[in-house]
C-alpha cells in the first residue's frame, strides 16, 4: 500500500464505526399490577373477617 492509500483508509475508518442512540419512549411504560394487589387485599380481608367471626360468634 502506498502512503496515500493508508491515509485515505485512516480517514474513512471512523465513518464505519456504529453509533448507538438511546432515546426515551414516546409513550409511558405501563405495568399492570392489579392482580397482585387484589390478591393481597382479599387475603387481608379474609384474615380480618376470620378474626372478627372468632371474637364475635353471634354476628351471623
Amino acid at each position: 500500500m502506498t502512503k496515500y492509500t493508508t491515509i485515505l483508509l485512516l480517514c474513512l475508518l471512523p465513518a464505519c464505526t456504529p453509533t448507538i442512540k438511546v432515546e426515551a419512549p414516546d409513550k409511558p411504560i405501563e405495568i399492570n399490577l392489579n392482580v397482585k394487589i387484589e390478591k393481597h387485599v382479599r387475603v387481608s380481608i379474609e384474615k380480618d373477617v376470620q378474626k372478627s367471626i372468632s371474637k364475635n360468634k353471634d354476628i351471623f
